[in-house]
């Protein structure tokens, strides 16, 4: 699962994790923070090649954001915008 943690000691020993750094200043559009995805291929790096598929992703969160603090790191839905997550936002 996903979870903030401000101490490494509370990341479990066991298993595999990925971390990164949250930033707590993300660019928002109308409140809501979001991810694009683009998809690109590269098939030559000299001469530099490269194709930017015309489709792409965005996906939002469904909470405006407010900033994190310890009173919201539980509000999943204006911290991550994982659409498994956020389609059962009421």
């Amino acid at each position: 699962g996903i979870f903030f943690t401000r101490r490494a000691a509370d990341i479990p020993k066991e298993g595999r994790w990925v971390a990164q750094r949250y930033m707590n200043r993300p660019l928002l559009i109308d409140g809501y923070k979001f991810d694009m995805r683009v998809y690109v291929l590269i098939t030559s790096v000299t001469p530099l090649r490269v194709y930017v598929f015309e489709e792409g992703l965005a996906r939002f969160c469904t909470t405006p954001y407010e900033g994190i603090s310890t009173k919201n790191t539980d509000d999943v839905y204006q911290h991550l915008t994982n659409y498994a997550i956020n389609k059962n936002n009421q």
